[in-house]
């Protein structure tokens, strides 16, 4: 039996196991901003790569969740002059949910389907690189090294996770985002960037009916501003502009004295970034309610996952890999932002969502679909031993 076959026929073996160590990880609270419980999980991820073998790294972060390596030595060197050598399996532990969900929501299965909070995106995805990482550390057969990257601040734009991928991406030979697969069963072979921000607005209070002309309103100001950027939406270009979130005023028998609102900007090509941007900042400026101050804060950002020959002869590799596991996939475009984008701007060739299948992600009727956690880690699998045959 081939060293492939091995560990496919492995990774078949493992399903219950997988499911074991998925219902850990859901039942571990883990939002973005709660550091102990992202850790947690970080943990977790630790003891189980030590356990089969696999010298890890943990790379501290100051507010939100520690990033950890995994490194799985290669079967043989790249050739001479070739420094993007690793093989980087990539994925988040942190999650949109509050604290306390996991309690609300425990890990469950009901008819072929897992359901909890983060189950799809993207703990799955997680405990899938968990065990291809482990088949290798097993059995060999790596093309090259193998490191897994295991961060912990997706959700929010990876403040503190990005530096640490983009110094993964430099000495990356091929990147595979373990995002949750898409329920049509597809991967992602390209992503919209984004850029999150917030506009604070200053105005002055006064009694809307005694003083009303000593008032200056800054729900009025954001009222303008709020209009003039939602006009910026090209959909023909794929831009979106979005203001999500509101908050200000004082009562209802008050002029405003503050105002915030929060943007989320999407885009595919990365001129279209500054270009919108500049326009974003021309509206803060200008004040439509005289007396206003406005200033704009970019909370996190984006880059976009654009295809390239490099990343096309990977999908290529992936889509007849998962083949032999009797799995039909295409390549998709999405608007959703992730961590491939920054990976690929690096200059790695990236595939994004080549986890376990998934749908509904963010929401309470969350859920993966339970007989795609095998198939996809033995596509994953036979891709990184194939992965020669792309040209990398």
């Amino acid at each position: 039996m081939s060293t492939e076959a091995q560990i496919t026929a492995w990774l078949a073996s493992q399903k219950e196991a997988m499911l074991a160590e998925l219902a850990e990880m859901v039942n571990t609270d883990g939002g973005s901003y709660d550091k102990a419980g992202v850790d947690r999980t970080g943990a977790q991820v630790k003891r189980f790569l030590e356990s089969h073998g696999i010298a890890t790294e943990v790379v501290p972060r100051e507010k939100h969740g520690d990033c950890i390596r995994g490194i799985v030595d290669g079967g043989h060197a790249l050739g001479t002059g070739n420094q993007r050598a690793n093989i980087v399996l990539m994925g988040h532990r942190d999650t949109v949910f509050p604290k306390g969900e996991p309690e609300r929501r425990p890990f469950t299965i009901k008819d072929g389907r897992a359901y909890g909070p983060g189950v799809a995106d993207m703990k799955a995805g997680i405990v899938m690189n968990m065990f291809v990482l482990a088949a290798y550390a097993k059995f060999g057969g790596a093309p090259g090294p193998l490191v897994g990257l295991f961060t912990g601040d997706e959700e929010i734009g990876s403040p503190e996770g990005r530096p640490v991928i983009e110094a993964e991406a430099k000495n990356a030979r091929v990147v595979f985002n373990s995002e949750p697969g898409r329920v049509s069963g597809n991967v992602v072979k390209a992503r919209k960037g984004g850029v999150f921000s917030v506009v604070d607005i200053e105005g002055k209070a006064a009694h809307s009916g005694g003083n009303f002309e000593a008032g200056i309103s800054a729900i009025g100001e954001a009222a303008n501003k709020i209009v003039a950027i939602d006009a910026l939406t090209d959909l023909k270009r794929g831009l979106t502009l979005n203001v999500g979130l509101i908050q200000g005023g004082q009562s209802v028998n008050t002029t405003a004295p503050s105002c915030q609102f929060q943007i989320d900007l999407r885009y595919v090509e990365p001129a279209d970034r500054d270009e919108v941007m500049g326009k974003i900042h021309d509206i803060v400026a200008r004040a439509y309610v005289p007396g206003t101050k406005s200033a704009l804060t970019i909370k996190g950002e984006f880059l976009p996952l654009n295809p390239t020959p490099a990343s096309d002869r990977v999908f290529s590799i992936y889509q007849a890999a998962a083949a032999e596991s009797g799995l039909k996939v295409e390549g998709e475009f999405t608007g959703g932002c992730a961590d491939s984008g920054f990976t690929a701007a690096m200059g790695a060739p990236t595939l994004c969502a080549v986890g376990p299948v998934g749908g509904l992600a963010h929401s309470p009727e969350e859920y993966l679909e339970v007989e795609s956690f095998v198939p996809r880690a033995q596509a994953m699998a036979r891709a990184i031993a194939r992965i020669e045959q792309a040209g990398l």
